[in-house]
């Protein structure tokens, strides 16, 4: 029988560890055979010494087998999800799941919470009065087969892939976040175990993303796809930049009104962009070519669909929603163009705000954020309003407007534009 001194040994001196290695650690850890000490010194070597292909393809299924699978097949549907490795500002789920469903395909879409300085998409719509976020397999299977909302947006059960679940926890806890076989199989393992049809990940690059640099993001997303293709889950990735925020908010509520602008036919245009880039690949994967989603945008549909989805998991789609009791305002300290708009810089200051957590379970303020009033290349005047910042406690401000300064310059000169969608990964 394997002992877990010596998989750890053995991983930290840089061998490959075989599939029976691989199968007993993580069902021992799910168990608690394994102790998370032991795990981390695991995952802290796997860190600094990789895997190699097939260990990340054995690690990833292990995981999905570690708990149950759902299965939409028998609802007669086309179903495809997505999923985006996180930034900051990154609303796109909120129209997109709803616009997807109003082209014909049903998204069933397994989400999570924030940490740190990215934002999380339950959040966000839990900012929503009355929207919740836990749904059994029952309500998620009504939900997206009522032709009024064909779209579900929820927490993944405690019991879908649990070994991910503890090994995540540890992992924030340890410092060995960053590690791409760590990231590429807890995706792939919820994501698979989810069982959509196919799969369309927006990977992110950039200062407000854990990939930093594009050959991280490529090597990350193509094995992600491969990890898709080997579950027979058809995958394919956009790798899109996270060097500036995505729209103009980043915090809960604000993303909310932002996301229903998007909805409304109106909102900030890369928002739009992305949005709209992402639907068209989530229909490809369904093998559906003859929709335009940009029309319904237009036409109210996609509109529709967000209102029955927000009711459908008792969320109000009319409630006000939550606003901070304290505001102030970041002005330009110069004539010029907004050169730098630092996507972690925003991103740390709306979780000094209030907008995100430390640790699991802390709770956030929905109101809490930033609002941008310029984005990068916009001319700008010495005292024009930059941003505004909320939080329901004032004391937040000073760390908050550091961390936002730190990111935020004027040149004479507007900066080169840069593609928002970077690459096109496929299997």
């Amino acid at each position: 029988m394997p002992d877990i001194i010596g998989i750890i040994h053995r991983k930290r001196d840089g061998h490959e560890l075989s599939g029976t290695e691989i199968d007993w650690v993580i069902e021992a850890f799910t168990h608690g055979i394994v102790e998370d000490a032991q795990m981390s010194a695991l995952a802290m070597a796997i860190w600094f010494r990789g895997m190699t292909r097939a260990e990340i393809a054995r690690w990833t299924t292990a995981m999905t087998d570690s708990g149950r699978r759902l299965d939409f097949t028998g609802l007669g549907l086309r179903t495809v999800d997505k999923h985006s490795t996180g930034g900051v500002g990154d609303k796109i789920t909120l129209p997109l799941a709803p616009l997807v469903a109003a082209c014909g395909v049903a998204v069933p879409q397994l989400s999570g919470r924030g940490l740190g300085h990215t934002g999380g998409t339950l959040d966000k719509l839990e900012a929503i009065p009355g929207w919740r976020a836990d749904l059994s397999t029952v309500e998620m299977a009504e939900i997206l087969t009522d032709p009024a909302v064909g779209a579900v947006v929820c927490a993944a059960g405690a019991d879908l892939a649990p070994a991910d679940r503890k090994l995540y926890a540890l992992r924030d806890v340890t410092g060995t976040v960053e590690s791409i076989p760590l990231i590429a199989s807890s995706i792939m393992s919820k994501k698979i175990a989810e069982g959509a049809g196919a799969l369309v990940l927006d990977v992110k690059v950039g200062t407000g993303a854990f990939m930093t640099e594009l050959g991280e993001a490529r090597e990350l997303a193509q094995i992600m796809v491969e990890l898709g293709s080997d579950a027979d889950l058809p995958t394919t990735a956009l790798i899109t930049r996270m060097d500036t925020p995505l729209g103009r908010t980043a915090g809960n509520a604000l993303e909310v009104r932002e996301a229903v602008e998007v909805l409304a036919g109106g909102g900030p245009g890369d928002v739009v962009e992305l949005t709209l880039a992402l639907a068209r690949e989530m229909l490809a994967a369904a093998g559906i070519d003859d929709v335009d989603p940009a029309e319904r945008l237009r036409d109210g549909s996609a509109m529709d669909r967000w209102r029955s989805m927000i009711a459908a998991q008792g969320g109000d789609p009319d409630a006000p929603l939550p606003t901070a009791t304290h505001t102030e305002t970041l002005y330009a300290d110069a004539d010029g163009v907004l050169a730098e708009l630092d996507a972690l810089a925003v991103g740390k200051a709306a979780w000094r705000l209030g907008a995100g957590r430390e640790h699991q379970g802390q709770a956030v303020q929905p109101g809490a954020g930033v609002e941008l009033h310029a984005v990068v290349g916009d001319t700008v005047r010495k005292g024009q309003p930059v941003a505004t910042l909320h939080t329901d406690t004032p004391g937040r401000f000073p760390a908050a407007l550091g961390a936002l300064r730190g990111g935020l310059s004027v040149s004479e000169t507007a900066p080169p534009p840069r593609p928002l969608i970077v690459e096109r990964i496929t299997p």
